[in-house]
């Protein structure tokens, strides 16, 4: 099932590790079936404060979306990013065709 990596990134420096990073993440992801779905810098805030920067990362499979975390590729170039800006990364699971909402009480 696809899983995806999601980034919320604050608080970037633009500098040349940045535009570095930028330019070598790609790379990273084709080993993997990564592929960006989000990569905005602006967003349209509908509700509440949201500061920053969101990456929607889209990899076939969870054990995929680690591989690349985990891979020297990636992480060659992640200090790129974490010692210029903050943020959390998270990878979550998809859901599958059909999901309703709903179906989340029956784990609570």
């Amino acid at each position: 099932m696809t899983a995806y990596a999601i980034a919320h990134l604050r608080h970037v420096e633009w500098g040349p590790d940045i535009v570095t990073y930028i330019q070598e993440i790609t790379d990273t992801l084709d080993a993997h079936g990564g592929r960006f779905l989000v990569h905005g810098d602006n967003p349209v805030v509908m509700e509440g404060p949201f500061p920053g920067h969101l990456v929607v990362i889209e990899f076939p499979s969870m054990d995929h979306a680690r591989a690349w975390y985990q891979s020297d590729a990636y992480q060659a170039i992640l200090p790129l990013r974490t010692q210029n800006a903050d943020g959390a990364t998270v990878l979550v699971q998809g859901v599958a065709p059909g999901y309703r909402a709903s179906e989340l009480l029956a784990k609570h």
